[in-house]
């Protein structure tokens, strides 16, 4: 089970570790986002400091409707207790989880600013 918090602006927060391929971890704090049908976002400093491998470029839709080139890399994640290979699609924005990580799980939101998020694996 992961467990998480909602903060006062009303975003479902969770931390995670991304394993860089220079052995360096970082704990991350990243929004749950169900409208992104991607795994994990990262800026560019956190890319760069972990020394992930870049994998390929990937066009996506963006909020607001509008067209955006992503450059995608690889890392392990830690999810669960369990070391996953992931896509990270890099955007200067906050990090945010997306429904590819969430596959296989059920995510409940207490919404309420320091509300309970839990995310359990599905049978």
């Amino acid at each position: 089970m992961i467990l998480g918090n909602v903060n006062v602006n009303r975003e479902a927060i969770v931390q995670l570790a991304v394993l860089g391929e220079n052995q360096q971890n970082q704990g991350i704090k990243a929004v749950i986002d169900t409208g992104y049908t991607g795994f994990l976002t990262l800026p560019s400093a956190v890319i760069t400091t972990l020394d992930l491998t870049w994998y390929m470029q990937q066009e996506g839709v963006l909020g607001d409707g509008s067209m955006c080139t992503f450059n995608v890399y690889e890392a392990l994640v830690v999810w669960d207790g369990q070391v996953r290979s992931v896509e990270i699609n890099e955007s200067e924005a906050d990090p945010l989880v997306g429904m590819g990580l969430l596959e296989g799980y059920e995510l409940k939101i207490q919404a309420v600013a320091g509300g309970l998020v839990a995310i359990t694996a599905l049978p």
